[in-house]
């Protein structure tokens, strides 16, 4: 299943050439994870005694995102490991396609920060949430 999420645009997002920086992309996929891990409770740690770490992210640029634009951002997985699952993200910007992200997220104990086996109640929240 997917999550969306929507960004308006800040002018503290913008660089000098008047569109978004480089890094704010990270950002804002990381935002957009996180309001989707948090629709499942939004004290999972403490509810749960889990976490989810970034172990490795990838973001392609395809075409500027400016000032005062709504960034719709699509999320889905793409697989599930045994610790831990690969999310893809892709941004649009009224329907065209302006980047796309793929993270490798690790889960980890709350306490330890050891990786542990991906808990079945975020397996099924990411595979069955929706928001459109």
């Amino acid at each position: 299943m997917t999550y969306s999420h929507e960004v308006r645009i800040r002018y503290v997002d913008c660089d000098m050439q008047g569109v978004v920086y480089n890094a704010h992309y990270l950002t804002f996929v990381d935002d957009a994870f996180d309001c989707w891990l948090r629709s499942l409770d939004l004290a999972f740690e403490e509810v749960y005694g889990w976490e989810v770490m970034l172990k490795n992210a990838e973001i392609t640029w395809l075409t500027p995102v400016k000032f005062a634009d709504q960034l719709h951002i699509q999320c889905e997985i793409e697989n599930w490991g045994n610790t831990s699952f690969k999310a893809f993200f892709e941004g649009k910007v009224e329907g065209v396609s302006s980047f796309t992200a793929s993270v490798v997220y690790v889960c980890v104990d709350h306490e330890n920060y050891r990786p542990i086996p991906v808990p079945k109640e975020l397996h099924n929240h990411l595979s069955t949430s929706q928001k459109a």
